[in-house]
């Protein structure tokens, strides 16, 4: 079966690297789901969640990160998703992201609104 090599990079670290079966994220077109032998592209990722199929040495398994803006670049195999921030879901905190999804609330701030639900998504997500 074909591999897909992932690498899941932030503007300050990387955050996930390892073959998938399957990646799904959300790009300004939509969302898209990538699996060996795409075809080549490169997108702007929107800010939502990153869903990886995984596989190889520590089996079957999926990692679900919440990233805020970048770009998804798939070629040759191999899929790199350069975000501005990303946070895999075990990595947040959620009474910190409820705090900050009131604060923007209170403050009307639809983007900041929106950051917060995404990281809670991811969080629900991660725990299927």
């Amino acid at each position: 079966m074909a591999k897909l090599q992932v690498e899941l990079v932030a503007a300050d670290r990387r955050v996930w690297s390892g073959e998938a079966s399957l990646v799904v994220a959300r790009t300004v077109t939509g969302d898209i789901g990538i699996m060996p032998n795409h075809q080549p592209v490169l997108s702007v990722l929107e800010t939502g969640p990153v869903t990886i199929r995984t596989t190889g040495e520590t089996g079957e398994g999926t990692v679900v990160a919440a990233v805020h803006g970048g770009f998804l670049s798939y070629a040759d195999g191999r899929l790199s998703l350069l975000a501005e921030i990303a946070e895999l879901a075990d990595e947040i905190d959620v009474e910190r992201a409820e705090r900050a999804l009131d604060q923007a609330k209170a403050d009307a701030d639809a983007s900041a609104e929106r950051r917060a639900h995404i990281r809670l998504a991811a969080v629900a997500a991660g725990t299927r």
